[in-house]
């Protein structure tokens, strides 16, 4: 389940063995995550304030932890898990009758 929710700074951690992606607005998120007993803390600043979706693409299109397995299969989870919206084109069709005017 996806929200319109967003956030500027994104990455990844590890925590009793299992590595996921984390979403926070500020980089002072790695002294709470430390604090907790996470391993390997990786968070970068976003460009711009992004929702979950948009942030599993970036991380993507940017290569975000190519070569290791645990990282790429969190992304994955990410973007599983917050689809893109899609835009539905919506087109409609009018007949329009043509009447003959009688002079």
């Amino acid at each position: 389940m996806s929200t319109d929710k967003k956030f500027a700074v994104a990455g990844v951690s590890t925590h009793e063995g299992k590595t996921k992606v984390r979403f926070a607005n500020d980089t002072m998120r790695v002294k709470i995550l430390g604090k907790n007993g996470h391993s390997d803390v990786q968070l970068v600043d976003l460009p711009h304030e992004m929702t979950k979706a948009e942030i599993g693409q970036h991380m993507i299109a940017t290569g975000f932890g190519k070569g290791n397995a645990a990282i790429e299969a969190a992304v994955a989870y990410v973007v599983k898990k917050n689809p893109v919206a899609t835009a539905v084109k919506v087109t409609t069709t009018t007949a329009v009758k043509a009447e003959a005017v009688a002079e």
